[in-house]
């Protein structure tokens, strides 16, 4: 049976604030997201995490809208697929569709925000939370695999870790997601100029709205980006405070 106490230290812990990061450490954990996004072996392996959010943007506003969630495929490719059942036109279609693209950096964003408030273990609880109401839609093997061990390593973190390599990871993993929303795009329209993604979102998009295809790229473009800035900017307070940098 768990006790009072036991209970108390779990919630200090769960919403207490960390403390304070290493200026050093954010600008390293920067670095090394943007070398991960920019690289082609770490992004293959790393780009998953991508897909996941990008795939539960999809369902999370599927199901704001109303819409009913068939289930969410994640291949090895790092590819996805979210299905859902409702009108094939309309508003509810349209949002779901636009959330794809535009979900991981604004993931990221939420938990830039949650960091400027140093509330790193907290942080890393929801993101396992999240994953485990995501793996309840998740209709494949290698889904199940990739949200199991995803999930597995952030929760060893919460728990283990030590704050110093838990703020690292939160921090190196919300960098990701904010550079890691611009990649897709690029990628997109680079495979669409070469008529390789026919049914991708933007055209899905432009067969239920009267923009085009491009249209729509250059929104989630402009949108990650904007996010992107919005999210450093909270990521890079500890920076602004006055405190310089250790040297090397």
């Amino acid at each position: 049976m768990v006790s009072f106490d036991g209970l108390t230290d779990l919630w200090d812990r769960l919403f207490g604030a960390q403390p304070d990061p290493p200026p050093l450490l954010v600008v390293l954990t920067g670095l090394a997201a943007l070398v991960v996004v920019s690289t082609r072996l770490p992004w293959r392996v790393a780009r998953n995490a991508i897909t996941i959010a990008h795939e539960g943007g999809h369902a999370l506003i599927a199901l704001l809208t109303g819409r009913k969630l068939r289930g969410i495929r994640l291949h090895s490719d790092t590819s996805g697929l979210t299905l859902s059942a409702g009108r094939p036109t309309g508003l509810g279609m349209i949002l779901t569709l636009l959330a794809g693209y535009v979900a991981p950096p604004l993931v990221g964003l939420a938990g830039a925000w949650l960091l400027g408030g140093n509330r790193i273990t907290l942080l890393l609880w929801i993101a396992v939370v999240l994953l485990l109401a995501m793996l309840v839609m998740i209709r494949n093997a290698f889904g199940v695999i990739s949200l199991l061990v995803t999930g597995g390593v952030v929760l060893a973190v919460s728990w283990y870790a030590s704050p110093q390599v838990q703020a690292a990871f939160a921090y190196t993993g919300v960098w990701f997601l904010l550079l890691g929303g611009v990649r897709p795009v690029v990628e997109l329209q680079r495979l669409r100029s070469r008529g390789r993604m026919p049914a991708s979102d933007a055209d899905q998009l432009a067969g239920l709205t009267p923009f085009p295809a491009f249209f729509w790229v250059t929104v989630f473009a402009l949108v990650n980006l904007a996010v992107l800035a919005v999210g450093a900017a909270l990521l890079a307070d500890p920076l602004l405070d006055g405190t310089p940098l250790p040297t090397l």
